[in-house]
């Protein structure tokens, strides 16, 4: 595997976990970094890296930014967005990769990008059910904040530093398992 098939692998990766936090966020710094040259994508997905891609992806990226700060629509959209995400996932994580086998591309898109941008997109989702039923929505905003900043990050980090999105992706997932651990209910000991 060449330096930079690993490289390609960690973009994919850290985008597909971006996408975890904001579906078209991701697609959108992709489709820009591609637009101006500073990545190039697999042959059959050159078309991200078009004008009216960009354009495309810029407005759905506006317009989920804002819709996650309003309260129960935010709770709507993670309701689609769960299996957008692990659709958008593989796609960023197809289109990135390089120098690997058609099977073995697909295969790291559909398990990596795919199932780590759905397992972020159904933690967040999750977060924000919560956020909704303790305070009413009214605390979704800085949780929606939150979201579209770490988005952000992972996202500028995977198209800058592919190798420090890496570790970002990590650091997160590891995050959102000991949260899952404090809430998940325990099973009481039998008598």
């Amino acid at each position: 595997m060449t330096p930079d098939t690993i490289i390609s692998i960690f973009l994919g990766v850290g985008l597909a976990a971006s996408v975890g936090f904001r579906v078209f966020l991701p697609l959108f710094a992709l489709s820009l970094a591609a637009y101006l040259g500073a990545w190039e994508l697999n042959e059959s997905w050159q078309w991200i890296g078009g004008l009216p891609a960009l354009i495309a992806f810029g407005v759905a990226t506006l317009v989920e930014i804002f819709g996650y700060f309003i309260p129960w629509v935010d709770n709507a959209l993670d309701s689609l967005a769960i299996p957008l995400a692990g659709i958008a996932g593989t796609a960023v994580m197809v289109s990135t990769v390089v120098d690997l086998d058609p099977v073995v591309t697909w295969s790291l898109a559909i398990i990596a990008g795919g199932g780590t941008a759905t397992a972020i997109k159904g933690a967040n989702a999750t977060g924000r059910l919560a956020s909704s039923s303790t305070t009413g929505g009214l605390a979704n905003p800085v949780v929606s904040t939150i979201e579209t900043g770490t988005a952000v990050a992972v996202s500028t980090a995977s198209i800058l530093a592919p190798p420090i999105a890496a570790i970002l992706v990590i650091v997160i997932l590891v995050i959102i398992f000991r949260i899952y651990r404090k809430l998940r209910p325990r099973k009481k000991p039998n008598p």
